[in-house]
């Protein structure tokens, strides 16, 4: 993957030469996977210094910082009704692409896998509350406030954000204080995610946390730059590039990581990425960006989403509950997870104006 950090220059070349935007913004998408990638591995390693708890709080805050780059930078471009989209695009990606790609390449390699059924139904609770919560305002707004933003529908996203990121924080004291045991793995293989080959220095796991931040957010930038021309000259909405293109390229770290540990059958690790992934967009990346829109959009983010992305988002959620329940894995489940994700990709690709 490192190969790909070529498309750095590559894009600032591109960018500055006058070449159309798509060439621009697929360069972009393109240079920020292994940027990613870089990201989630700084954080791995400075983990080991910090120790489990604080560890778990620099995943949930660095683990999604691609996604909430991108989101960021397209905010204060005005770009909200992209930056909807990409936030439930990503929560699908994690959900139904990269569970579904890593259960049909690991049944590949071992017949049926198992993890922990426990972990996986708190894992797919919470994305249920999760997906509920992201529905009220939607709701409210549809059926109050459907012209204009009223300033109860404002005070309810911001009463929610705060809520969510309350639910998040209580989340974490749960996972990683009071309950850890719930989420343990089902077997000593399970142990050591993350921290295979040699350990970094504290240096440069810090060092490498800032570089890799500071490129994702110039890539990003370039990238949303191009999102919009790329968007006319494909004949594409808005709401497919985020919910589709911003949504796979923000998650290519982590989703890359799900698919390799149920390679190494190490499932358990599998499911806390692609699971505990989604929960940190709905209750963490989601209510940061609806704050963070006061200070750096044009207009403020509402968490009123279409009906098309409510019902894909309820209805991910629903499926990944019923499929990852059980405790067991096989490639024909990893089939039916990627099979929903195209059918929603198409129905976004078809309707793109759909309300």
């Amino acid at each position: 993957m490192n190969w790909l950090l070529l498309f750095i220059p590559v894009t600032f070349a591109l960018e500055h030469t006058g070449v159309p935007d798509p060439w621009v913004f697929f360069s972009a998408a393109l240079a920020i996977v292994p940027v990613a990638a870089l990201i989630v591995r700084s954080t791995e390693q400075l983990s080991t210094y910090t120790g489990d708890a604080v560890g778990g709080l620099l995943n949930a805050s660095f683990g999604n910082a691609p996604e909430l780059i991108i989101a960021l930078v397209a905010l204060r471009a005005g770009l909200v009704d992209m930056v909807r989209a990409s936030l439930v695009g990503a929560i699908l990606a994690n959900l139904l692409l990269a569970l579904g790609v890593a259960f049909l390449l690991g049944g590949l390699k071992y017949r049926t896998q198992t993890y922990n059924a426990g972990a996986a139904r708190l894992y797919s609770s919470m994305m249920l509350v999760a997906a509920f919560s992201l529905m009220v305002p939607s709701a409210f707004s549809r059926f109050f406030a459907p012209g204009e933003t009223i300033r109860a529908e404002a005070l309810l996203n911001v009463g929610l954000a705060v809520v969510l990121l309350v639910a998040y924080a209580l989340y974490l004291v749960f996972m990683l204080k009071t309950h850890p045991d719930e989420f343990a793995g089902e077997g000593a293989k399970d142990k050591g995610h993350g921290h295979d080959g040699p350990r970094w220095s504290l240096g440069r796991a810090i060092g490498g946390l800032v570089v890799a931040s500071l490129l994702a957010a110039w890539m990003s930038e370039i990238l949303v730059g191009a999102a919009e021309g790329t968007g006319e000259a494909l004949g594409l909405s808005p709401v497919f590039i985020g919910i589709v293109f911003l949504a796979i390229v923000g998650g290519a770290a982590e989703s890359s990581s799900a698919i390799a540990m149920a390679r190494r059958d190490k499932m358990d690790l599998t499911m806390g990425i692609a699971l505990g992934s989604s929960i940190q967009i709905a209750l963490f990346v989601a209510p940061v960006l609806v704050l963070a829109s006061y200070f750096i959009a044009p207009q403020p983010l509402e968490l009123s989403f279409n009906r098309a992305e409510i019902g894909a988002l309820f209805m991910a959620a629903l499926i990944g509950t019923v499929v990852a329940g059980t405790g067991r894995s096989n490639w024909y489940k990893g089939v039916q997870l990627i099979a929903v994700y195209l059918i929603i990709a198409l129905m976004f690709y078809f309707i793109p104006g759909v309300e």
